[in-house]
């Protein structure tokens, strides 16, 4: 799957997703993750009405398989936005978490039992075992 970030520097999640300048996506796998792309926004699309948003939307459209963008904030309308075009928003806990730490805990996480949201944006359903 490709998740992507909302950053000012490439480093962190500190940018709110209305006004990201930069969307840094990456392939990650229960075996690790690599960098896809770096993508900078032109001027002007960082602040203003909805018509920000249509740019970071369409650019995720590029990446059908990206189902989960990490930002430090989101409006409602474009968090709605995202889900409704299949990929789950979510914020930081603070705009110092490094991308990195975020990645290295995702394949954590897909190495084991990942949680129901995380099971629903990657489409799969729990694995049970029979007794």
């Amino acid at each position: 799957m490709k998740v992507a970030f909302a950053t000012t520097d490439g480093e962190h999640i500190n940018a709110h997703f209305g006004w990201a300048r930069l969307l840094s996506v990456y392939e990650v796998t229960p075996e690790g993750y690599r960098l896809v792309e770096h993508h900078t926004f032109p001027t002007g699309t960082e602040d203003g009405n909805e018509d920000k948003l249509v740019p970071k939307l369409e650019f995720l459209k590029t990446h059908p398989d990206c189902k989960i963008v990490y930002v430090a904030a989101i409006g409602g309308s474009a968090a709605a936005r995202l889900v409704n075009q299949g990929v789950m928003p979510v914020k930081s806990r603070s705009e110092a978490d490094p991308i990195s730490a975020t990645l290295d805990h995702l394949v954590r996480t897909l190495q084991g039992n990942p949680p129901p949201w995380l099971r629903k944006a990657l489409g799969t359903k729990p694995a049970f075992t029979e007794d």
